[in-house]
């Protein structure tokens, strides 16, 4: 179970990890990821996004078919297959994906009594970096998003076991900070046994109305519990973001010059800097 340093933070050659998570559903972590690796792409950044949800919409999202997904990342948690055995391309350059379907459900079953489980993971990611390092001409991926379940389960805790740092969607709505406390004890328990590197990267308003006073209310509470880790680009609620995934596509793809694809370049120019901050400290 080595460790591994990502190509971002260190000289090692592997990729930046970074899992998006929240235990709340319908916070956008699924288009935070797909939205955040099409941006990132665009810039020349070489994207993963692992699909740890067992609804695959990260994979949808981005054009896979299920017919399509003959291994999973669920192949990649039981031992079965290794990453690069199971990564898909996508109709995004530069954007590839290890894709998710139903049998995720049986992950804990899977991996019952096996003491190694919370590291599956972080151990693939490491045969990604040594087989990418062997493998100096082929692509290499500079960051992995993983696209986690909204709830903090077994493979939460391998996602976050595995990252270098947590992105957290949060909600414009009533009950936003519910749980967010809980979420936050995980990540600094996760960090104290089994990853001491795992550091919030930033907080991200989602599905923000700017004419509603309680979205700038809950903007402000978010605000002033997380302070600085809390990104100054906020994510509106736009109709062609929540349109594009039955397209499959990005809304980056399929409505550049909305409001939501031009927040997501906003976003990753700030996560962007935030990487250069890291990486020169």
């Amino acid at each position: 179970m080595a460790g591994y340093v990502s190509g971002a933070g260190g000289a090692n050659g592997g990729p930046r990890v970074v899992a998006i998570a929240n235990q709340k559903g319908g916070v956008g972590k699924t288009t935070t990821a797909i939205n955040l690796g099409t941006a990132l792409a665009a810039v020349g950044e070489r994207v993963l996004v692992l699909d740890l949800d067992s609804q695959g919409n990260a994979s949808t999202g981005l054009g896979i078919d299920t017919e399509s997904r003959f291994k999973t990342s669920f192949d990649v948690l039981a031992g079965k297959a290794s990453i690069l055995d199971t990564v898909l391309k996508t109709a995004v350059p530069g954007v590839f994906v290890v894709p998710a379907n139903s049998d995720l459900v049986g992950i804990d079953s899977a991996l019952a009594g096996d003491q190694s489980r919370p590291f599956k993971l972080r151990d693939a990611v490491t045969a990604l970096v040594g087989q990418q390092r062997a493998r100096p001409n082929d692509t290499q991926f500079s960051y992995v998003l993983i696209d986690c379940p909204p709830s903090l389960n077994v493979l939460t805790l391998n996602a976050m076991t595995a990252a270098h740092a947590v992105i957290v969607p949060v909600q414009c709505e009533f009950f936003a900070l519910e749980g967010i406390s809980q979420l936050k004890d995980s990540i600094e328990q996760i960090r104290a046994t089994l990853n001491p590197r795992l550091e919030i990267q930033g907080v991200v308003l989602t599905m923000h109305d700017a004419r509603t006073s309680l979205s700038r209310e809950v903007a402000d509470n978010v605000r002033a519990f997380f302070g600085p880790k809390v990104y100054d680009t906020v994510i509106p609620r736009n109709t062609r973001v929540a349109e594009a995934p039955s397209h499959g596509k990005p809304i980056l793809l399929y409505d550049y010059d909305c409001a939501g694809s031009q927040a997501y370049i906003r976003l990753a120019t700030e996560i962007i800097e935030r990487e250069r901050r890291y990486k020169a400290a």
